[in-house]
């Protein structure tokens, strides 16, 4: 029974303190009492919820970006499954094909946990103190009514009192001359008026306090958490978008390098292909008709051997297109397949995969050409040194292969390479070291120092693909 008592006298309180809180409202919005205004309060208030709109906007969005992340990684694992699945066991790098789509799975694992941990994570901390400064910010307003309203109300009680003292005066005295026993009665319930008023105004005064006091305990810390979490903003911004284009960046970093590795494969792949499927060519030599690969007759050093192509700084649309365009400019019409001189057809894929690979059939067009002549001579593939007799073969630097033409400007990165400008022509020659060779990478010096001093020292290594055969 008590405990019902206590709740029902709160339940009392609560909702006096609602009523007197509604009255007062009424009160100050009618103008008919005032309302304690703090600006520079009022202002941080502005901030504070513009504050959170802003983090709360950016709380979603960041969601939203990642479950993109996971929906692409998704995507990007059931679109390398689907290579891993049709890429036949028995063709050349399979295994490698296998890891590079496991460990392109894991980076995509790796950078959404990482994203989470340093952006979702501090993201929602940092909101999470919002709640709670919201519900003191209401608080603090409530209170606020509370402390104009017990103000207003010991006000008044304290005009009343002044009131009723100026009219009680004049009759008490006139009261006490005329008929002092009979006054007697009325001067005692005056006096007894008099003392529930000042007990009555000593409470209000002692409410006024209270709510005084509360009212600014609340106000003391919000005026100073408010300006600290408003500059706390900039901060905690930066902090976040560093950490998204960080990760972003090397996430894109590592996946560039597994995708050129899957690239090397994918072009390994190609040139098998091409090599297993090209057909055969008829040489006359010497009376006899001999049988060789298109490929045995092309010049062996446009697909080099050895591991995979180092990184250069070049960009795809220069490294990849031919002088002067690029591939999404060329006419594709001149792509279709066509008879070679000596019937051999070739094949779009071989003219579209690469350069090198329609370098290669034109050189196997032409030692066609010349089997079929009436003067037949047996197609030779160039070695280090060799030489046809001529004048110009004969001043050639030793090893000399063949000749080029730089497309694009290319800038060496360490000593042992070859800096080139567009335009410039380049002599190709072989490794001292053909073990040092790497797939994609000549050695050459240029043409203009050699005719100059006849030294075969400047070389260096270049990039094949800045580069067209002549």
């Amino acid at each position: 029974m008590a405990e019902k008592g206590v709740t029902a006298g709160k339940l009392a309180s609560n909702v006096q303190k609602k009523l007197t809180r509604a009255q007062e409202k009424v009160l100050q919005k009618l103008g008919k009492a005032d309302e304690t205004k703090d600006v520079a309060f009022e202002e941080g208030v502005i901030n504070f919820n513009k504050q959170l709109v802003e983090g709360s906007k950016l709380q979603k969005d960041l969601r939203a970006y990642l479950a993109a992340v996971k929906a692409m990684q998704e995507s990007s694992k059931r679109l390398q499954d689907c290579l891993v699945d049709m890429y036949e066991p028995e063709w050349n790098g399979k295994e490698d094909v296998d890891s590079i789509v496991e460990d392109t799975d894991l980076l995509w694992t790796d950078f959404h946990q990482k994203l989470v941990d340093h952006a979702l994570i501090s993201m929602d901390t940092y909101l999470g103190q919002f709640p709670d400064i919201k519900a003191r910010i209401a608080k603090r307003d409530r209170k606020l009514v509370d402390f104009d309203s017990a103000r207003h109300h010991f006000a008044s009680l304290q005009k009343g009192k002044k009131k009723d003292e100026v009219k009680m005066a004049k009759p008490v005295s006139l009261l006490e001359k005329a008929a002092p026993g009979w006054a007697q009665g009325i001067l005692s319930a005056h006096h007894v008026a008099q003392t529930n008023l000042s007990r009555n105004q000593v409470t209000a005064e002692e409410e006024l306090g209270r709510a005084q006091k509360v009212f600014e305990e609340i106000n003391v810390d919000l005026q100073e958490e408010l300006p600290s979490l408003w500059n706390s903003r900039v901060g905690f911004y930066v902090n976040t978008f560093q950490s998204v284009a960080g990760l972003e960046e090397k996430f894109h970093r590592e996946m560039g390098k597994l995708n050129q590795n899957l690239n090397d494969c994918l072009t390994k792949l190609e040139d098998d292909n091409q090599t297993g499927q090209a057909g055969t060519v008829d040489v006359k030599t010497a009376g006899s008709v001999k049988s060789v690969k298109p490929q045995e007759a092309a010049n062996h050093s446009l697909s080099p051997a050895g591991g995979s192509a180092p990184a250069i700084p070049k960009s795809p649309s220069k490294a990849d297109a031919p002088a002067g365009g690029n591939l999404l400019d060329m006419d594709m019409d001149s792509l279709q397949p066509a008879a070679s001189p000596g019937g051999v057809a070739t094949s779009p894929a071989s003219q579209v995969t690469s350069w090198d690979a329609w370098e290669a059939d034109t050189t196997v067009a032409a030692a066609t050409t010349a089997g079929t002549d009436s003067n037949p001579a047996p197609p030779a593939v160039p070695e280090a040194g060799a030489s046809n007799g001529s004048p110009e073969a004969a001043e050639m630097p030793p090893g000399f292969l063949f000749k080029v033409m730089a497309m694009h400007d290319y800038v060496a990165n360490d000593s042992d390479e070859l800096e080139m400008k567009a335009g410039e022509v380049v002599l190709v020659v072989s490794f001292d070291n053909p073990e040092e060779q790497d797939d994609g990478w000549l050695m050459g010096l240029k043409e203009a120092h050699w005719l100059q001093s006849k030294d075969a020292s400047p070389k260096g290594v270049f990039p094949e693909n800045f580069t067209q055969r002549l």
